[in-house]
């Protein structure tokens, strides 16, 4: 992997470093445990609710994505749930592997465009994300986001050890 446990012991700058220290690791590990795996294996189900390890990587792109661009800057993004049909995360399958990677990768490149660009205090932008509610600071929403990677790095780690993968912590 390439980036390291965020240390709470390594000085930061401030929260939003923080934030993102915290975000890039989780993005990471999520990308290191799908090109551990063999190509059938990130394709495959090994859960009774049917998901693959391709469509976590997709459904968290998609994550930022909601939160970041069509929530907080109020964006027009297409279809902000495109990572899924019929009510569960999809993916096609045509989309590989390194593609959606690569997505997910380029939409954490935008996330810390906007946390760096932004104070933790901005309100996001009046959005349909919102749903008529008062958009929330930037804080808000990357708790928001830290604690889906976290969660769903902790379900990848199940799935990519029982696939024969790398265990997690």
């Amino acid at each position: 992997m390439t980036v390291e446990f965020p240390e709470p012991t390594v000085p930061a700058t401030g929260r939003a470093e923080v934030f993102l220290r915290y975000l890039g690791y989780f993005r990471e590990s999520v990308v290191a445990k799908l090109s551990a795996l063999p190509e059938a294996e990130v394709r495959r189900s090994t859960l009774p609710s049917g998901w693959t390890p391709l469509e976590l990587a997709k459904h968290l792109r998609y994550v930022e994505l909601r939160w970041i661009e069509w929530g907080f800057q109020g964006r027009d993004v297409g279809d902000p749930w495109g990572d899924r049909r019929a009510e569960r995360w999809y993916v096609a399958s045509e989309e590989s592997r390194e593609q959606l990677l690569a997505a997910l990768r380029a939409q954490g490149a935008h996330t810390r465009a906007v946390v760096t660009g932004t104070g933790l205090d901005v309100r996001g932008a009046p959005s349909e994300r919102w749903a008529g509610a008062e958009p929330p600071p930037l804080e808000r929403v990357l708790f928001h986001l830290l604690q889906e990677y976290a969660r769903h790095l902790g379900h990848l780690d199940i799935v990519t050890e029982l696939a024969g993968g790398p265990v997690g912590e």
